[in-house]
């Protein structure tokens, strides 16, 4: 990645370009690969913030399984530029419709008053995971603190297991989670007490609930070994801690083209905000996409990847469209 080139010296070097994206995740990259093998001139403008970077390895990626985050994206970097796509640092402010009648496109501006221009624009800037207000869970974050059986259960299998519950969904997270161990706790917190039919089964599952607050983590040697409660400083063992983060796109891109966030509902309670899009990331603004986190909250990393190839697939298609009209317009002139 040329992480030391910024915008306004990209922009000496090729001024307008087929697409630009933002974002330079699994999304972003895929969505270049696919465009750059097509023969589109592509941009990737990255701030270089993944989401999964806390985390040691990606899983349930065919292939790839268990691979560090960060060597992932090196190999698509290097596969990206491999076939003629450019990525650059930066972090964009901005996009807009290119003014004037008959121009077609977007103009990208950087917080650092660089701008370049594109024919289509592919967003892929992912989410942020807002964790609950409890010390220590910031830090622990991706590594004993986790949200994701399917990321993480493997990992923490037959482990003492603490579930926080923050919300409606808590039960359900301790009967997924109890897939994993046989050991797991649901620590109240400030979540709404279980019902008749839940806390029967719970029981059923063997899964123990702890009335009370949780204060902080407990943490020995670099590694969590339990809770803390409210009142007293009782400290309940556990290795892993599941919380429930509130997942809120990273959308300021797309709202300064028009597109607003809306609510994502699950079990009848609000997770976090996305961008709508169609079923290949066509949003409402006609010639930007939208892929990964933004879009699809719950997505996981090889569903991010394959949303950045189909996406950038229908950008393909929609600018051979645009150059067949083109061309058919100069035959007609000349």
């Amino acid at each position: 990645m040329t992480s030391r080139t910024d915008v306004n010296d990209m922009k000496q070097q090729h001024q307008r370009y087929d697409v630009v994206i933002v974002g330079g995740g699994v999304a972003g990259l895929s969505g270049a690969l696919t465009l750059a093998r097509a023969r589109r001139s592509v941009l990737v403008i990255d701030a270089g913030e993944p989401r999964n970077a806390p985390a040691s390895h990606v899983h349930n990626y065919l292939g790839r399984e268990s691979t560090p985050p960060g060597e992932l994206l090196a190999i698509g970097r290097g596969e990206v530029t491999g076939y003629g796509g450019e990525i650059v640092r930066g972090r964009v402010a901005s996009a807009e419709r290119l003014p004037g009648e008959g121009r077609q496109g977007f103009r990208v501006v950087t917080e650092d008053g660089g701008a370049v221009e594109a024919r289509r624009l592919l967003v892929t800037t992912g989410l942020v995971d807002e964790l609950p207000p409890v010390p220590g869970l910031a830090e622990r974050w991706g590594r004993e603190v986790l949200h994701c059986p399917y990321c993480h259960g493997r990992e923490v299998a037959d482990r003492p297991i603490g579930v926080l519950s923050v919300g409606p969904l808590a039960v359900h997270q301790a009967l997924m989670w109890r897939q994993w161990s046989d050991d797991v706790t649901l620590f109240r917190h400030t979540g709404p007490e279980p019902t008749d039919e839940e806390y029967e089964q719970l029981a059923a599952r063997g899964v123990a609930v702890v009335d009370g607050e949780v204060a902080g983590l407990e943490v020995t040697d670099d590694r969590l070994t339990g809770v803390r409660l409210v009142g007293g400083g009782r400290v309940i063992g556990c290795e892993a801690l599941v919380v429930q983060a509130r997942f809120t796109a990273r959308s300021a891109v797309l709202e300064s083209l028009g597109l607003v966030p809306v609510p994502q509902e699950m079990g009848g309670e609000v997770i976090g905000t996305y961008v709508p899009t169609d079923p290949v990331g066509a949003t409402e603004v006609p010639g930007v996409w939208a892929a990964g986190n933004v879009t699809r909250l719950t997505e996981q990393v090889i569903g991010a990847a394959a949303a950045g190839l189909m996406a950038a697939g229908a950008i393909n298609g929609d600018l051979i469209a645009e150059d067949t009209r083109n061309a058919v317009e100069a035959r007609r002139r000349g």
